[in-house]
């Protein structure tokens, strides 16, 4: 699972000819600004890529919806939202998407969806306390519900069709794992966004399998100087910290300034790959990054509906498809960083 954080000056730039895309323009007032994607800009970039795209398929043109708990300017979900547009071309599928990093206002945005009839629905459950009723809504009208992300544990409970994302807790895991053949000896979890429960299984994960000392660290995501200024002052107040773990690509950097300004020898990890993740695991900046292939999730959210639309098909037996996780470091960017460059890792 991934939450997202807003970064200063930071503006999307979507222009993946393959991909198909079409925006969602839900009403104005309270809702008015949650999704990036919304607005005469999105709808003109929408109709171009789907104009440019070829389906390879004659099935009926089913729309999906996917509601993420993204805040604007994630990089991340950049990655999700591409792979579901290009497999919604191949699909002939019509793709709505809409994002929002409060829980009431994601779960306003299914709604919304719920109301027009949309043939399909893909959501995130990273604070599944305030989307169960309206996932629950979904599946009882009929609606297939595909939850990706986040929600693993809630997901059948709450009547989705299954789980695409990688198992939070085993990922913490395999990154205590990591820093204990990198014979570290005390790390921080920098955890961006209380009360996601993904983001504490996380860090649960890796305190469970690393022999050394883990403390989380919380921070306002949605604040980069924040984040920085946060494990600045960690890091200056003890010097025995050799590693510090950033639950997201985009936090990497201000892990990065952070120890430069602290004079610290920390290494800086980081769950999540995106191309400046993979040029500094090349360079050697960063020590690892926990993937977990957000482009799969987009990708296989959408493709499964469309199987579940056209021949009842449900992958899995309705238990989690897992796309991670899977730990890169410097000997695997290279390999990667050509598909980094192009928005698919």
């Amino acid at each position: 699972m991934r939450t997202g954080v807003r970064l200063r000056g930071h503006r999307r730039t979507l222009g993946r000819a393959a991909g198909a895309v079409l925006a969602v323009s839900l009403a104005a007032g309270a809702l008015a600004g949650c999704s990036a994607t919304g607005g005469k800009r999105a709808e003109e970039r929408a109709a171009a890529a789907e104009a440019g795209g070829r389906s390879a398929v004659n099935t009926p043109k089913w729309t999906f919806g996917m509601v993420t708990h993204s805040a604007d300017g994630d990089t991340f979900w950049d990655i999700v939202q591409s792979g579901a547009e290009q497999a919604a071309v191949k699909d002939n599928v019509k793709f709505l998407y809409a994002h929002s990093d409060q829980a009431q206002d994601q779960a306003q945005l299914v709604q919304s969806y719920i109301d027009k009839k949309v043939d399909g629905l893909i959501v995130t459950l990273a604070k599944p306390d305030a989307m169960k009723a309206v996932v629950t809504q979904a599946a009882k009208a009929g609606i297939p519900v595909i939850t990706v992300n986040s929600g693993a544990e809630q997901s059948k409970a709450f009547g989705a069709l299954t789980h695409i994302g990688q198992d939070e807790t085993t990922a913490g895991e395999a990154v205590g794992e990591q820093l204990d053949k990198e014979h570290r000896k005390k790390a921080l979890c920098v955890i961006h966004e209380q009360g996601n429960v993904g983001l504490e299984q996380r860090c649960a994960g890796a305190k469970k399998t690393f022999s050394g000392q883990l403390q989380n660290l919380y921070v306002d995501g949605t604040s980069t100087p924040d984040v920085q200024s946060s494990i600045e002052a960690k890091l200056q107040a003890d010097s025995s910290i050799d590693s510090v773990v950033t639950l997201g690509a985009p936090f990497a950097d201000a892990a990065l300034q952070a120890k430069q300004t602290a004079g610290s020898k920390a290494e800086i990890d980081t769950f999540d790959l995106n191309q400046q993740v993979a040029a500094k695991l090349k360079s050697g900046a960063l020590g690892f990054a926990v993937d977990q292939q957000p482009y799969l999730q987009g990708y296989e959210a959408v493709d499964l509906l469309w199987l579940y639309k056209y021949n009842a098909d449900v992958l899995g037996g309705g238990k989690p498809v897992l796309t991670g996780p899977q730990i890169v470091t410097e000997k695997d960017a290279s390999a990667l960083e050509a598909y980094a460059k192009r928005g698919t890792r």
